[in-house]
């Protein structure tokens, strides 16, 4: 039964790692940081003739800050509130504990 319960628990600490790994606020936060540094980059090189389609606002620039700040708060959520780690079940419990 040892054998069994080494492996139950070698299961749950990868599926911890996993849910860690692709947690939703690592991936939007990535993405939007990523997306909001190209278009800040964008709007910061951005050519008269570009500013004066959109009525002399850098739209770009805005965007891209905007999308950045973004990105950092649901990086920061993640850091500041990470996921609990799963409590283990006691080995006296039997299959029906969770």
């Amino acid at each position: 039964m040892s054998e069994l319960q080494r492996e139950v628990s070698e299961l749950e600490k990868k599926s911890a790692t996993a849910a860690r790994l692709f947690d939703i606020r690592r991936i939007i936060g990535g993405l939007f940081t990523l997306y909001g540094v190209i278009v800040t980059i964008a709007g910061l090189t951005a050519s008269d003739a570009d500013l004066d389609k959109a009525q002399g606002v850098n739209i770009n620039l805005w965007t891209g800050l905007g999308m950045l700040a973004l990105g950092l708060f649901f990086l920061g959520w993640l850091w500041l509130r990470p996921l609990a780690p799963p409590v283990p079940r006691d080995e006296e419990d039997g299959p029906e504990a969770v």
